[in-house]
C-alpha cells in the first residue's frame, strides 16, 4: 500500500477502533500464481499475541478452509468520502485544487492457521453473535436455535485464526492541506451522507495535524 508518511496511521487504539468497528474484511490470498478476495467478518484479540489475532469462520466449501499456513492480508475498510475542491477555502485563494477522496484502511498481516474444532467454533460463534446482537432490541443467542441444528451449522465451518505480523494504517484525512482547506472538508462532509459524516468525525483536530508535506499537493 501507497503509504505517504502524513497519512500513515500509527496509534494502536485508533487501529483496532476501526478494525471493531468495520469487522468484515477482505481477506486476500495468493495461491498458484492468482489473487483471491473474500469477505470475512473477523473477531480481533489485541492480547493474543504481540500485534494481535485475528479469528473467524468460512464455509468448508471455501477454498480458504485448506490453506491452512498461507499468508494473508485482511483490508479493514472504514469510513470513505469523494471531497469536493469546493470545500477548500484555497479554492476562492487561487484556485489550484482537484478532487480526491477520503478515506480510512487498515490492512493486516499474517500466518492463516485452519482450526476444525467443534468446541472451538462453538465458543467463537458465541462470541460474534453476543457482539453483534448486542444493539438488538431483542438480542438473538445461538441457544436460540436447536440444538441439533447449530451442531450441523458447526459442522459445515471451519474455524480461522491469523496471529499478525503486521498492522498498517492509512488514514488520508486531509492532513496535508492548510488548517483553513481542513475546516472546510470537514464542514462539507459533515453536511453529507453518514459515510461522509463519518470520514469527518475523524479527521484530527485543527490543532493537531499531521506536519503538511510542501512537495506532494494532493498524494492519493
Amino acid at each position: 500500500m501507497y503509504l505517504p508518511t502524513h497519512f500513515a496511521e500509527t496509534d494502536p487504539a485508533r487501529l483496532h477502533a476501526l478494525m471493531r468497528e468495520h469487522p468484515l474484511a477482505l481477506l486476500v490470498v495468493v495461491a498458484d500464481g492468482i489473487a483471491t478476495a473474500d469477505p470475512v467478518p473477523l473477531e480481533f484479540d489485541p492480547a493474543a499475541g504481540p500485534l494481535g489475532t485475528l479469528r473467524g469462520h468460512v464455509a468448508r466449501a471455501n477454498p480458504l478452509a485448506r490453506r491452512g499456513g498461507s499468508e494473508v492480508l485482511a483490508v479493514f475498510g472504514g469510513p470513505q468520502a469523494y471531497v469536493s475542491p469546493g470545500f477548500y477555502a484555497s479554492k476562492r485563494e487561487h484556485g489550484k485544487v482537484v478532487p480526491t477522496w477520503n478515506y480510512a484502511v487498515v490492512q493486516a498481516r499474517g500466518t492463516l492457521h485452519t482450526v476444525d474444532d467443534a468446541p472451538w467454533l462453538r465458543a467463537l460463534v458465541g462470541r460474534l453473535t453476543q457482539h453483534h446482537e448486542a444493539a438488538q432490541t431483542a438480542p438473538w443467542a445461538v441457544d436460540d436455535a436447536p440444538a441439533d441444528f447449530v451442531a450441523q451449522m458447526l459442522r459445515a465451518i471451519v474455524g480461522i485464526e491469523i496471529p499478525l505480523a503486521a498492522l498498517v494504517g492509512k488514514f488520508k484525512l486531509s492532513q496535508n492541506r492548510s488548517a483553513a482547506d481542513r475546516a472546510g472538508v470537514r464542514q462539507g462532509l459533515a453536511a453529507g451522507t453518514a459515510g461522509a459524516r463519518a470520514a469527518a468525525a475523524l479527521m484530527l483536530p485543527d490543532d493537531d495535524p499531521a506536519p503538511p508535506d510542501p512537495t506532494r499537493k494532493d498524494p492519493r
